[in-house]
């Protein structure tokens, strides 16, 4: 049985001499990274043996990392999580689960494909392609559902978008 792996940070830098990694979170908080007992970097295994909150980032000791040597080594690269492992509240998902996404307007008419999702200053915006490329923030107002199961994004344009 293969994982799936969904991204959820990056190793920003070393904190100490003893092998602590700081990871820079990619999700909504670093008190859902602390959850987890296990990162995978480079599709390895590294159980996480303590793990603490700091200046917005996860402070963590990974088995395998002992040396600030051993950080140097795979900073930079993106932290993983085993998806099975996320238990996320009803409702809730990845972005990376509805990348490709059908987008649809209340009516049911398709408007294209979720491409891309930009962090903007106030809040994600939604990059749909389809005859024409839309940018939809995503708030309730414009996206009033979202099923990542089935890939379906429904929602309501005004005019401009």
């Amino acid at each position: 049985m293969s994982i799936k792996l969904i991204k959820v940070g990056e190793i920003a830098g070393a904190h100490g001499v003893q092998g602590e990694v700081k990871i820079f979170p990619h999700c909504d908080s670093v008190e859902f990274l602390q959850g987890f007992k296990e990162f995978y970097i480079d599709e390895k295994k590294y159980a996480v043996s303590a793990s603490r909150r700091h200046k917005g980032m996860l402070l963590a000791f990974l088995e395998g990392i002992n040396s600030r040597d051993d950080v140097v080594a795979i900073l930079g690269k993106s932290v993983f999580i085993n998806r099975a492992d996320a238990d996320l509240p009803e409702g809730s998902f990845f972005i990376e689960e509805i990348i490709g996404a059908s987008v649809v307007e209340e009516n049911g008419n398709k408007i294209g494909t979720l491409k891309e999702v930009i962090d903007g200053v106030s809040g994600f915006i939604y990059v749909v392609k389809g005859k024409k490329e839309h940018l939809i923030p995503a708030v309730p107002e414009f996206v009033l559902s979202t099923d990542a199961k089935e890939k379906i994004i429904t929602v309501r344009l005004i005019e401009g978008m």
